[in-house]
């Protein structure tokens, strides 16, 4: 059973939640996607977290091309954050 994302980072949930949202994102794509709400994204800060997204099996990263990585969510990212928005709900009921 997936825990609901209580080891993450609220950037690193944000980042989830953006590829959710994306077709096989590139990283530059989330980054654009991010920055139109949250300001500007560093290089340094974007792929560390990325991989660490990747790493715990959050998230799946492919390639596009030889320079170009793209991102998708696995199946342990998809419940995880399915379980996170349950456990929000029972305390945010708007």
């Amino acid at each position: 059973m997936s825990e609901p994302l209580f080891e993450l980072t609220s950037f690193q949930r944000d980042l989830l939640y953006v590829i959710t949202g994306l077709s096989n994102p590139s990283g530059q794509e989330i980054k654009t996607e991010l920055q139109t709400v949250i300001g500007e994204i560093t290089h340094g800060r974007l792929y560390p977290n990325l991989d660490t997204l990747v790493n715990k099996g959050y998230v799946e990263k492919g390639q596009s091309d030889r320079r170009t990585n793209v991102y998708e969510i696995t199946e342990k990212g998809t419940e995880s954050l399915r379980r996170r928005r349950e456990w929000e709900d029972q305390y945010v009921n708007l």
